[in-house]
């Protein structure tokens, strides 16, 4: 009996999956072939009745995928790298590319993906926001400052000690909390408190496809090693910390959107990357131990949703009523290079705030230069001009064959006997930053000068330099290497002038910040808004130097950074205000209201600047525009969505029924689906029309909206007020819409 039984399993295994493999699976003519990592999407309701659970079925599904028997001592049962059950029904292995294709052609597998690399999108902030500590009627009152919301964040780690994660005053962990504190080096299961309510790692992607991890430099645990994630945790959810500063600059009070919500931490991203398998496996898990946000400031390119991972584990948390929010990536300025566009996920930008690190060049010829810069060590000889040299006039080769390397003062590029006692104007590119300052002083330079390239435009970024230096815009850049060049002499020196508050016009989008359109729907509106993510002071991990070079022995507890990775835990940490204010409304209302409220016009009430240019910014740059919280409390009207709607816009999108059910997990056909019009007819807060530019196709589009009234019952009524974008007209019917009742809804249509 034991012995037909046993046959009978592994028969199931290979007649339910394996109908027909072609013969190159013969062993011997893969084992030359390189494994990779793959995500595989398998319809979980296939699973055969022998199958005690569905890893059983995918551990035999891969054995005989790759010719083998569970008796053979070359592979072992734990030949998945992670088993998916929550958003995502599946596993990831690594596996030849004959394997993967084999495994595609199986009927229950839905897709197979690549296991693609993602990259980090690397005190005021409150109070620019109009969040105030002692307001009694705003959204930290209304919401309770996020008490008892779960905020989890997708990062590279945190650091428990810092005061930002403090739980003094905090009540108990909600009841319906399921996560937990994962224990390893450097991290014992007590670093979890009533703040830091979950703690995980997941690093299987990642070795398999890396190696084992060189546990001298990061730690196998849910432990910082880099500090993002301890910076973008605590922008969104950290306790008040008064007296904060990084190395005395930005001095004041440091706090999170939502100070009293809980942080979970699940740490995705190592020295290599962030791997589309951990990530996912994260999403499972964080919507598994239920958390009410996930936030997310990793990002790549754009592919088709139902071949993206991270759209892939959003929707399944939206579906759960997670919001989920995402950085738009630092590619700016240049168009279409917004990451994280499905309408599901809230894609986050970048802008300033009314406050900067002015450090500015004086060169010989009597000329001031501004710049920006957070070097905090011992200045340059004071009331001294030092000699100016451009690194690309001074690279290490006698024939002068590497002056590129050289201009970018890239590591062992620069011949010390020009650069010796003088100030090197760098350019920026290639390296990081802060390195390049190293690199100038490894050589004997005494300060550096980064200048922007044409492509990075104007926008400045403040970095904690390790020698006297800093950062200037592109024109600037220009200006200083003629003036090196026509010189006789040429000299400078820098003047660092601290913290300035109040500094006009604010907001500006940030240079770096993403912009639209959206590579995969161009009628779906990206970025949907922008918050802070300019020089953002946030907690810091005691063993991480600010400049996040190696050999930085400079120690603070709090750094300032800038990127959308710190523009994406704004929004996250404020969706934990809005849903504990208004705990009914869906992730797509609390969009709407942070999109819907957004502002667009500056401190001089006039729209807002470029940061690359200097010109006005577009809906492209920003979006919706800028996110204003206490208005967001208020909305009046939402533009709600659900996951049937979604569906309706991936079938819209042209997608075959199997791409649209790896995604959304439905088993009817978009056949039988409703169907929107077009992608553009998605019930989303912003609008957009695509025509041709040649005037061929329609020159008239028509969509329409659906509103629901979430403002105080009785009657209100709504008018359409409409300024269309030159060169077009637009009509709205009806002007007018009169709600009675709060949850009333009501459409529109817009020609």
């Amino acid at each position: 009996m034991a012995s037909w039984l046993c046959f009978a399993l592994l028969f199931a295994a290979s007649l339910s999956l394996v109908s027909s493999l072609p013969p190159s699976l013969n062993p011997t003519t893969i084992i030359e072939e390189k494994r990779t990592n793959y995500i595989v999407r398998v319809q979980h309701d296939l699973k055969p009745s022998v199958f005690p659970t569905h890893q059983h079925w995918y551990e035999s599904t891969l054995l005989t995928v790759r010719g083998t028997t569970p008796s053979d001592p070359s592979i072992t049962t734990a030949s998945t790298i992670h088993v998916y059950s929550t958003v995502f029904h599946g596993f990831s292995a690594k596996l030849t590319a004959t394997e993967a294709q084999a495994l595609e052609s199986l009927p229950a597998v839905l897709a197979v993906l690549p296991d693609r690399v993602r990259h980090l999108h690397t005190t005021r902030s409150p109070q620019f926001l109009g969040l105030k500590i002692r307001d009694e009627s705003g959204l930290l009152a209304e919401s309770d400052f996020g008490a008892d919301l779960v905020v989890a964040v997708l990062d590279t780690g945190i650091s428990p000690e810092s005061l930002s994660f403090s739980d003094k005053g905090l009540g108990p962990v909600p009841a319906r909390w399921r996560g937990r504190c994962e224990a390893g080096r450097g991290f014992p299961a007590s670093s979890c408190n009533r703040k830091i309510v979950g703690a995980r790692f997941f690093c299987g992607g990642y070795e398999a496809m890396a190696g084992a991890m060189n546990q001298s430099v990061e730690f196998r645990s849910p432990r910082d090693s880099d500090g993002h994630g301890t910076h973008t945790a605590s922008i969104a959810a950290g306790r008040y910390v008064f007296e904060a500063s990084m190395l005395g600059f930005a001095r004041g009070v440091a706090a999170g959107m939502a100070p009293k919500a809980r942080i979970a931490a699940y740490k995705v991203c190592w020295t290599s990357g962030c791997f589309d398998s951990d990530i996912l496996s994260a999403f499972d898990q964080a919507v598994s131990d239920g958390a009410d946000v996930i936030s997310l400031s990793v990002g790549g390119g754009v592919v088709p949703y139902y071949l993206d991972a991270i759209a892939i584990g959003a929707f399944g948390a939206v579906e759960r009523g997670i919001f989920v929010s995402a950085s738009a990536g630092n590619e700016g300025p240049g168009e279409m290079t917004v990451t994280n566009v499905s309408p599901w996920i809230t894609t986050v930008g970048a802008g300033s705030m009314d406050r900067t690190f002015p450090a500015d060049v004086l060169l010989g010829n009597g000329r001031t230069i501004p710049g920006v810069s957070l070097y905090a060590g011992g200045g340059l000889p004071v009331g001294r001009f030092l000699p100016l040299v451009y690194a690309g006039n001074a690279p290490i080769s006698d024939d002068g064959s590497d002056g590129y390397s050289s201009s970018l003062c890239m590591e062992g590029s620069l011949n010390p006997k020009a650069v010796r006692g003088k100030i090197v104007l760098c350019d920026r590119g290639s390296n990081p930053r802060v390195e390049k300052g190293a690199v100038v002083g490894r050589a004997g330079g005494l300060g550096m000068i980064l200048a922007n390239g044409a492509s990075d435009g104007e926008g400045l970024v403040a970095d904690s330099h390790v020698i006297p230096a800093t950062s200037v815009g592109a024109t600037a850049g220009e200006y200083i290497r003629e003036y090196i060049n026509s010189a006789r002499k040429p000299t400078a020196t820098i003047v660092f002038r601290g913290t300035q508050l109040g500094v006009r016009p604010a907001p500006v989008l940030a240079s770096f910040s993403a912009r639209g359109p959206n590579p995969e729907t161009p009628d779906l509106l990206k970025p949907d808004v922008i918050a802070p993510g300019l020089n953002i002071l946030a907690a810091w991990p005691d063993g991480v130097g600010p400049s996040g070079v190696a050999s930085d022995r400079r120690r603070t507890q709090f750094n300032i950074l800038s990127g959308t990775s710190m523009a994406c835990p704004h929004v996250s940490g404020l969706a934990a205000l809005l849903k504990g204010a208004n705990p009914g409304w869906s992730p797509a209302a609390i969009r709407s209201a942070l999109m819907t409220t957004a502002y667009t016009m500056d401190s001089r009430n006039e729209t807002m600047l470029d940061e690359a240019t200097g010109n006005a910014s577009t809906v492209l740059g920003f979006g919706a525009g800028h996110v204003d919280p206490q208005r967001a409390l208020d909305p009046g009207l939402v533009y709600d969505l659900t996951v049937d709607d979604y569906v309706a816009f991936l079938c819209s999108s042209n997608y075959s029924d199997k791409s649209v059910l790896t995604v959304a997990r439905r088993t009817e056909s978009c056949g039988s689906h409703r169907r929107l019009g077009g992608p553009g007819d998605l019930n989303y807060p912003s609008i957009s029309a695509v025509f041709q530019m040649d005037g061929s196709g329609a020159l008239t589009k028509r969509v329409a909206r659906t509103v629901t009234n979430v403002g105080a019952g009785g009657r209100t009524v709504y008018r359409a007020t409409v300024r269309p974008p030159r060169g077009s007209t637009i009509r709205v019917v009806p002007e007018t819409l009169e709600f009675l009742r709060s949850g009333q809804t009501a459409r529109f249509e817009l020609t």
